[in-house]
């Protein structure tokens, strides 16, 4: 064994080693139970960052220590490939974006391998490869011929820079969060897939998600948004389509004293055709962001429309307003908005002068339901509201939908926040959308043999518009149905489409169909990582989904992800690590100073998986001088014992058997972290703490050497998963042929746990006197019997009577006299 622990060359070693045995090899054939493990695979960027290290390092640390405990590991990696970065490099480096991207995938993966995880590289995809993206588009078209895909003119968001859509979420203050420009609002036609067809079965099923954090299914149901309510529609003066409107509090209806439309709403449109203003108020609403954020901290801003509706029961003119915090896309573009028992409603009417008509009161007789300087938004008693006068808001509920219902004005609805997701892009390096316009036919599929529609590779990128609009040989084709001259759909899909369903694709990436028996073997991952920002949009189309594939039959599984880790973000000087803001670190320059071991250690010691890190130099330094004091105790001990002597449990001397002790005690500690808790840190210090315990045992006797050998083999079994290339050698210096990697995980000794005496300090009035010996296991009246016996205890008593004992077990007996 050489003295000085040498990480680049043990590493390298080690990798070879594993690679030549195909260790991580996963096989739907084993015996073993699966064990599926599965970090969100990464954007090949071109280097892998801190975050990228954390995630796949915890990932890579579960699964080692499934396959410890006997488990038939799969743990894939791939590439999500596709998206708007890859096309923005292509034209600033003048490269084609498939070029640029399979360029970052061979240096990323790697950078992958150089950290030692152990992926099953045969499962590897890329989900730019038409090989994968061709059953994407196969789907698409099952999809459409059971009516769950639709194509529709809908408002969105629209980045004039990158001349795309994006989705609420990713206009930040107002400005496209790529590029920063301020973002538009633009009508297109888009693809849709229909996801509010299965809103309640999503939002039901999170109660079956156990192995979820409460945080990410509380955010999942709130997006989902289910609400009971009352849909209802006002007439309008002189018009044939009334303003439909969804309301939860139609114990309020009585106190509408206007309504609010979108912009984009017809009736908006109407009163634009012959009033200037409200033209332009409207061509100003285009302009604003959209964004749940952004609408709730916006100025709320309106015009009057000059229409009238009528109100459903009374039958009084109710105006209509337009108003920039109504979206066309939410519901029925419309509200009724109540000044009294709503605060949004209160602030705009206030503003433009409209009426506020209180009918909603305290059960109590309460003052302070005063509507004179803010909304009352509690529920209570109906008053000023004709024939519903006296009930409660929930009376008036039922009551009201009754009315409504009876009359044909209204019906009561469950409702969803949900809205369907639009799927279409407008760039090239994406998907293509698999259908063809014709004038004769229609909107045609493209034919199952026609698929994969494949990008074509001789584009100009000019970042003006998709190249694939004026593309010859792309953008005109022939109709499949009628042969005569047709178009195809330039937009691409939507990049959260390919990320949907990849983890069942690593099950079976070689299958000759969209998915095999082998992911049902495999699925549902049993245990999923990746970032908290994923939490409500990646996952909740993933579980989407997985329930389209399961009712087309492809899979068995009713969810994706079992279990759902979200780590914490790096942070450094207490900010997020990012190039804008200068702090980051390169986990390659580390790799090559230290090993991949020490930023494992770093990475996995500094916080629990859930909290934020912060990056410390002097703690990767720290983690190094662990490792080097680990890979010197076993140095020392393999050159002072060249053949391990047998262990005597019958012969332990008292020190031994502490040793002995603390080592069980942490094999029981960690076991429970690594597998209960999933917190790492906690297991790496009780590790060290039992490094330093070995340091200070001397004990150079046949079983003080067996004792050093137990503990180190053990050290070295406990610390497998989170250092893997040191504890691979370590294992093999320590005498053993097998690779570590498929060693069992140790096993807690209980007899060692056993303490045959312990010892106990004595306090008589609260100061030390001395301390006893007693049986492990003493009863508390044993205890305190022996105490008081004793003879230093009977010294300082000085017969004088004693007035309590209490004993506090394994720690102290305090004599009160």
């Amino acid at each position: 064994m050489q003295e000085n622990y040498q990480p680049l060359t043990i590493e390298q070693d080690v990798q070879q080693a594993w690679d030549d045995a195909g260790i991580f090899k996963a096989s739907e054939s084993s015996t073993k139970d699966k064990y599926y493990c599965l970090s969100m695979f990464p954007y090949p960027s071109g280097k892998l960052h801190m975050g990228h290290v954390r995630n796949y390092t915890i990932g890579d640390v579960i699964s080692r220590y499934q396959r410890m405990l006997g488990k038939n590991v799969l743990q894939p990696m791939g590439w999500d490939a596709f998206g708007l970065p890859a096309e923005n490099a292509a034209m600033q480096h003048g490269v084609h974006p498939a070029d640029w991207t399979y360029s970052n995938i061979e240096y990323m993966r790697e950078q992958l391998k150089r950290l030692g995880f152990g992926y099953d590289w045969d499962r590897e995809i890329a989900t730019c490869d038409p090989d994968y993206y061709r059953w994407e588009q196969w789907f698409f078209l099952k999809l459409l011929a059971k009516g769950l895909v639709y194509k529709k003119t809908a408002p969105v968001n629209w980045c004039p820079h990158d001349m795309t859509v994006l989705a609420n979420e990713q206009v930040i203050d107002g400005c496209c969060w790529r590029c920063d420009t301020h973002v538009e609002r633009k009508e297109i036609s888009q693809w849709f897939l229909k996801i509010t067809a299965y809103a309640d079965e999503l939002l039901a099923a999170l109660d079956t998600l156990d192995g979820w954090p409460e945080q990410v299914k509380t955010m999942q149901a709130n997006w989902i948004g289910r609400s009971e309510g009352v849909e209802m529609d006002f007439p309008v003066e002189g018009m044939e389509q009334p303003v439909r409107i969804y309301t939860t509090r139609p114990d309020t209806l009585m106190g509408v004293t206007y309504l609010a439309v979108a912009a984009e709403h017809p009736l908006a449109l109407k009163a634009a055709e012959n009033n200037p203003d409200i033209a332009a108020f409207i061509n100003t609403c285009k302009l604003m962001e959209t964004s749940e954020a952004a609408m709730e901290t916006m100025e709320k801003r309106g015009i009057a429309s000059g229409i009238n509706a009528l109100h459903p029961i009374s039958g009084e003119a109710v105006p209509v307003w337009i108003a920039n915090f109504v979206l066309m896309g939410y519901g029925t573009g419309a509200v009724m908005s109540v000044p009294a028992h709503d605060q949004r409603d209160y602030e705009f009417a206030v503003k433009y002068g409209i009426a506020v008509k209180q009918v909603i009161f305290a059960k109590d007789g309460n003052p302070h339901d005063d509507c004179s300087e803010q909304a009352y938004t509690a529920k209570g008693v109906l008053k000023n509201s004709g024939e519903f006068d006296g009930l409660s808001s929930e009376q008036a509920f039922v009551k009201i939908a009754e009315t409504l219902e009876k009359d044909a004005k209204g019906q009561r609805k469950v409702n969803f926040r949900l809205r369907d997701w639009g799927v279409s892009r407008q760039r090239y390096w994406g998907a293509p959308i698999p259908v063809i316009y014709c004038d004769a036919c229609g909107t045609v599929p493209v034919p199952e043999q026609d698929l994969p529609v494949q990008l074509p590779k001789d584009v100009v990128l000019d970042g003006l518009q998709s190249p694939l609009v004026a593309h010859p040989t792309f953008s005109k084709t022939s109709c499949p149905s009628c042969g005569k001259p047709a178009s195809r759909e330039t937009d691409t899909f939507d990049t959260f489409m390919e990320s949907s369903w990849y983890f069942a694709r690593f099950a079976c990436n070689d299958a000759d169909s969209m998915l095999d028996a082998r992911a049902s073997h495999w699925l549902p991952v049993d245990h999923y990582i990746g970032g908290i920002e994923h939490a409500i949009l990646h996952l909740l189309y993933a579980r989407f989904y997985t329930k389209l594939m399961r009712d087309e039959g492809l899979l068995t599984a009713d969810e994706p992800f079992k279990k759902l880790l979200t780590q914490g973000m790096v942070l450094k000087d207490g900010s997020k690590m990012s190039k804008s803001k200068g702090n980051t670190v390169d986990p390659q320059g580390l790799i090559d100073q230290y090993g991949a071991d020490t930023v494992r250690l770093f990475i996995m010691f500094a916080a629990p998986p859930e909290q934020s890190l912060e990056w410390s130099d002097s703690g990767v330094e720290g983690a190094h001088r662990f490792l080097k004091r680990l890979w010197r105790q076993a140095y020392l001990h393999v050159q002072a014992c060249k053949k391990v002597p047998a262990l005597d449990k019958q012969m332990l001397t008292p020190e031994q058997q502490a040793v002995r002790r603390q080592l069980h005690q942490t094999i029981q500690k960690v076991s429970h972290d690594m597998g209960a808790r999933i917190i790492f840190n906690t297991a790496i210090a009780a590790n060290m703490e039992l490094i330093n315990t070995l340091g200070k045992f001397t004990d150079e006797s046949d079983n003080g050497k067996a004792v050093r050998q137990e503990v180190l083999e053990a050290i070295v079994l406990m610390l497998a998963p989170i250092v893997p290339h040191i504890c691979h050698q370590l294992w093999l210096e320590l005498g053993h042929q097998q690779a570590v990697v498929v060693v069992p995980w140790p096993q807690v000794d209980d007899s060692a746990l056993l303490q045959d005496s312990l010892d106990m300090m004595i306090q008589i009035n609260g100061k030390l006197r001395g301390k006893i010996s007693v049986v492990a296991g003493a009863s508390a009246d044993e205890i305190q019997a022996i105490a008081l016996a004793d003879e230093q205890v009977q010294r300082f008593i000085d017969g004088k009577p004693v007035k309590k004992v209490i004993v506090v077990p394994k720690k102290l007996v305090n004599i009160v006299v």
